[in-house]
């Protein structure tokens, strides 16, 4: 059975394709989930895509990756990157490796974005990208 990696979306990641896509472009999650299962398939993965609103989703899933034994997890968590102490003291409970994923780079963008909580627990970072940074964050995972 292919190793799991679950794919972390966090607040109005749903609205991606619409929302600002001078900033986040113009693929949906749905589009970059399809990019995800495709590549996923050629590494002998799956992918346990899912997307929430609410903080204490993100931080439930993050230990249920653990307690499933995923192999990574590829969190974009939004807003919450910058906010959430819960979610940076979630990944370090775990064991399982989180790479923290970024459509755009933050550190170009307001300065309260240059701040996260997410980072400062994550395996890693990849960012900038567009969608290709969840690619380039799968791959990265494939290594564990």
């Amino acid at each position: 059975m292919p190793d799991t990696i679950f794919v972390l979306n966090g607040p109005n990641l749903n609205l991606l394709g619409t929302r600002q896509p001078e900033i986040y472009g113009h693929d949906t999650l749905d589009d970059i989930a399809g990019m995800l299962e495709d590549r996923a398939r050629e590494l002998d993965l799956t992918i346990d895509m899912r997307q929430s609103n609410h903080e204490g989703h993100l931080v439930d899933w993050l230990h249920e990756a653990q307690a499933v034994g995923a192999k990574a997890v590829l969190l974009n968590a939004g807003a919450f990157t910058h906010t959430s102490v819960a979610v940076h003291d979630a990944i370090k409970g775990i064991k399982t490796p989180v790479i923290e994923v970024h459509l755009s780079n933050p550190h170009t963008r307001e300065t309260f974005r240059h701040h996260s909580y997410v980072g400062m627990a994550a395996k890693g970072t990849v960012a900038g990208f567009g969608a290709y940074s969840y690619m380039l964050a799968l791959e990265a995972a494939a290594r564990f």
